[in-house]
Order: structure tokens, then sequence, then C-alpha cells
């Protein structure tokens, strides 16, 4: 990836592309299964999305060999979707941008008042 394409991030948009094709070769309910693992990683994005790509790729990976081989979504995902990504993208405690936000606030919060105070 050179310079531009990481600037305007159209490798990316080309990767999302190749995601997408893939999906469409799914059957029905692995693709309705796709979006929502899609929507539940999301939170665990950094700004770019850069770091989801490998895991995303893995997942999409799962859903086509599973898929292939005749396996139930609910053999391969659970019955718990949400706690199947919080699991891919680095366990239950694993920090959404909601959290560093919130804690980034909390910092800025903490020195404005120790400035007030002292």
């Amino acid at each position: 990836m050179n310079f531009w394409e990481t600037i305007t991030g159209s490798d990316l948009t080309r990767e999302f592309k190749a995601f997408e094709a893939r999906v469409e070769t799914l059957p029905a309910d692995y693709r309705a299964a796709w979006e929502k693992i899609n929507g539940h990683l999301s939170p665990y994005s950094d700004f770019t999305g850069r770091n989801l790509m490998p895991i995303l790729d893995g997942a999409l990976g799962l859903l086509e060999e599973t898929a292939a081989d005749g396996q139930s979504l609910r053999e391969v995902l659970g019955d718990d979707i949400a706690g199947f990504c919080a699991a891919l993208a680095g366990g239950e405690g694993a920090r959404s941008y909601r959290d560093r936000w919130r804690e980034q606030l909390n910092r800025n919060v903490a020195r404005k008042l120790a400035r007030l105070g002292g």
C-alpha cells in the first residue's frame, strides 16, 4: 500500500468491495450473520477500521468454510453473536471506541478540576 492509498483509504475501499463480493456467494442466512458480525465488530474499530480487516477476513473465511461444509450457523457462532464478536476483538473486556473516548474525557475533566482546585 502506498502513501496515497493510506491517506485516502482507497485500499480499504477495495478490501471492503472484495469482502462484499465474497459475501454474495454465501447462502442467505450466512449473509445475514455476516451483517450482524460486521455490525457488532464496528465498535472495536480504530478511526480508519484498518485494525479490523484481518479479523473481518478471518470471520468471513470461517463463514465460507462452514457454509461449504454444510454446518449450521448455530454450530459455528453459537447463540451469542455479540459475544462471539467480542471474543474475536480481544475478549469480553475489549475496549471499544466509546470506552476510549470516555477515558479521555474523564482524564481531561480530572486535569481541569486539578487546575481549578490547586
